[in-house]
This record gives structure tokens, sequence and C-alpha cells, in this order.
């Protein structure tokens, strides 16, 4: 008599690497107490099984007061993120922005690190960046600040540049008539 054997798959298991879930056109609020500290927003949001979360099309932070008032703070944008939950640190790359609204300052780089833990944002030492304020702008590498961006130090200063002094508008007059008086 010949039977079926049922052969058994052989070879390596696939296993499932990708997103558990992807959700777009995100909208993140996280507060404290009732009162709003920051939110983020972001077109495609993709969280995986480890409780990683990758924003791959950018993102935006809104940093909120502490007041409970809902005065932004300061903002960071970039166009692509990543959240490491096992370290609760946020990674921005590309593009990144960090603005104070109060202060009018800003901030430029190509990657850049937020430790919530921590409250605190970082670039890597060797990280080229640009800080803007109305009066000056500064390059360097490397930087660390608090996260509403109202204290920083930039590790290895490049230099410090006066802002341009933007020009006031001409004013506005009338073209000059002609003389149309008879002679």
């Amino acid at each position: 008599m010949v039977g079926c054997d049922k052969k058994a798959a052989t070879g390596p298991r696939l296993v499932y690497t990708g997103p558990l879930m992807e959700t777009t056109n995100v909208l993140t609020l996280v507060s404290d107490s009732a009162k709003l500290k920051f939110q983020l927003t972001a077109p495609l949001e993709q969280q995986f099984e480890n409780g990683d979360i990758l924003y791959p099309k950018g993102m935006t932070v809104t940093f909120y007061s502490s007041d409970g008032l809902k005065r932004v703070i300061n903002t960071l944008t970039a166009k692509y993120g990543k959240v490491d939950k096992a370290k609760n640190l946020y990674i921005m790359r590309g593009a990144v922005e960090v603005v104070n609204v109060p202060q009018e300052q800003r901030m430029n780089t190509e990657e850049l690190f937020y430790d919530k833990n921590k409250a605190l944002i970082y670039t890597d030492s060797t990280m080229f960046v640009k800080v803007t304020t109305p009066t000056e702008y500064l390059t360097g590498y490397g930087l660390t600040a608090n996260q509403n961006f109202s204290r920083y130090r930039i590790l290895r200063p490049e230099g410090v540049f006066a802002a341009p002094a933007v020009a006031p508008a001409p004013a506005v007059t009338a073209p000059p008539q002609a003389n149309s008086a008879p002679q």
C-alpha cells in the first residue's frame, strides 16, 4: 500500500517585521493633569510590534505653555520621524526645524533627538546647526537645548553673524505731475 506522506515545510520561517498598523492624517494630543502639553501631526504613522512608531512622510510636534492656555511655545518639524519606545526618544531627520515662537528663534539641522524623559533636544556633536534670532545667526556643530528651545548651547561654535537689517519699505509717493498750465 502506498500512502500519502505529508511533508512539513522546510526552510526558515518567514517572520513579518512590517507595521502592525498604519494611520493617515494623524493628530495625537498629549496632556498632563488636563493641560495640553504637546500635539503631534503627521500624514502617515506606522506602529510596530516593539512599540516603535515611524513617521516616514514627516511630522510636526507643537509644544504648548504649561499654564494651560494653549499658547504655542515651540514647534519641531522634520521630513522623517521615529519614536523609539524603549528609550522614549524621538528621532527626526531631514530639514529639521525648531522654532521658539515667543523668542523668535529658529534652529535648522538635518538630524535631531528629543528625549522626552529629560525634556531635552539635542544633536550629535558632528551635526551642523544654524540658529537664527531676530538680531543674529549662529553656526556650528552639535547642540543641546531644553525642550522649549529657550536655552541652548552650540557645542562647537563656528561663527556669529549679525542678522541683516530689514530695510524699511519705500514710502509710497504720487508720481510727479507734469505742469499742464498754459505758458
